[in-house]
């Protein structure tokens, strides 16, 4: 059974909210503060309760302190890939804060010992990123603290696509990482309120196989007006039909502003859809008419991608992973990033249109393609899935405090 803790309320965060989705990025970290004021209530009952384990992620950094008098074992569990991981690093890198400006994060890191493509982040990734760290306890000492503390780490991904970082990050953390699977989402059967995806799903079967793209930029990502019409413009110059999903912006209380470029939807009406906040993404990723996905580079979303085999137009979101993702799929050409200029992360439509055009329809996309339709093995592989979830079952079943020098 569920045991509810109402998210305490802190000055700054607007009543209600307890999701990053519901916030500017430079409210996110009003959302940890109110987090945190969950040790006390936490505390209190689990004294009272008989629970062996806690899962967790990376923001109750205190936890440690309150789990080990109590005999409770934790599992840091990231949603995050391991490549990642690996690029932020052990525990002592992160709790020392020897990277402290941005520009420490756009250089791969002294510890990789493996080839990794030139994973790090863009300048303007980590700028933008930083406005949702708390001043007071980073993101980094967060993970620092809960790696240290935690009996074993899990993360979403699989030794069958990162076998280099699941191995380095073993010998970084000196305890167990059991990788969780990739976890792809199973596709519902349609129910009856499905008549959006009814008119979406006859648009589609209209379509040649594989001709069409898909954009969709996460539920987070919030372009300036200017970034907006150069992509708009770079989906309109690249000649293929396409599906759109876009959020609109707020802009004051009951209001939003539409900041797609006037004209836009009349004059790619024949050729596309554009869709309004919200979309059935893994049935349209599924139907064989879509070939290509240009993404924000949010893990869930590749996964979901690359369960159908479709090639990436990478675009990342200059949010938490994204950026690393990016390199980390352009390097396994399965995709290619959408060049961007490195301070500002302005780009322009020719280029939006130059590469999709390359990874869905040329002659020397052709390897992106061929790549990603190979990862359904991988990411598409339901029995591999399982066998994950097995073995982390085992592996908390079976655990003792000898495991920790595993």
């Amino acid at each position: 059974s569920f045991v509810e803790f109402s998210l305490p309320h802190v000055h700054g965060l607007p009543p209600g909210v307890e999701s990053t989705s519901e916030v500017p990025i430079d409210k996110v970290p009003y959302l940890k503060r109110a987090y945190d004021k969950l040790r006390d209530p936490l505390t209190d009952f689990l004294k009272n309760s008989n629970v062996n384990w806690i899962i967790h992620d990376f923001a109750p950094y205190w936890l440690p302190g309150i789990a080990a008098p109590l005999g409770v074992n934790l599992v840091f569990f990231s949603i995050f890939n391991a490549s990642t991981f690996a690029f932020l690093g052990p525990p002592s890198a992160l709790l020392c804060d020897r990277r402290k400006r941005p520009e420490d994060f756009t250089v791969v890191p002294e510890w990789i010992d493996y080839p990794c493509n030139n994973i790090a982040f863009k300048l303007h990734e980590m700028v933008n990123h930083q406005q949702c760290m708390d001043d007071d306890v980073s993101d980094f000492q967060r993970m620092g603290r809960l790696i240290q503390g935690c009996q074993f780490v899990t993360m979403r991904t699989c030794f069958e696509f990162e076998r280099d970082a699941i191995k380095l990050l073993i010998k970084l953390y000196q305890k167990p990482l059991v990788p969780v699977g990739l976890l792809p989402p199973l596709l519902s059967l349609p129910s009856n309120e499905d008549n959006k995806w009814e008119a979406i799903k006859s648009w589609l079967d209209s379509e040649g196989e594989k001709s069409v793209l898909y954009i969709a930029l996460g539920s987070e990502v919030n372009l300036s007006e200017e970034s907006m019409h150069q992509l708009a413009f770079g989906i309109e110059k690249s000649n293929l039909p396409f599906i759109w999903v876009v959020r609109n912006r707020p802009v004051g209380e009951g209001q939003m502003n539409d900041i797609i470029p006037p004209g836009f939807e009349k004059r790619v009406s024949n050729r596309g859809l554009v869709l309004r906040d919200w979309a059935p993404q893994l049935r349209i990723l599924a139907h064989s008419s879509v070939g290509g996905f240009l993404t924000h580079c949010g893990w869930s979303s590749i996964i979901e991608a690359l369960k159908y085999g479709r090639a990436l137009i990478l675009f990342s979101g200059a949010s938490s992973d994204q950026g690393l993702n990016a390199r980390l799929l352009h390097g396994k050409k399965v995709g290619l990033e959408i060049e961007r200029n490195e301070v500002d992360g302005s780009f322009t439509s020719d280029l939006v249109a130059a590469t999709i055009r390359r990874v869905m329809v040329e002659p020397e996309g052709e390897v992106f393609r061929a790549n990603a339709w190979a990862m359904r093995e991988i990411f598409g592989n339901e029995d591999l899935s399982n066998n994950y979830l097995n073995e982390f079952t085992r592996f908390i079943e079976e655990f003792s405090t000898s495991a920790c020098h595993y």
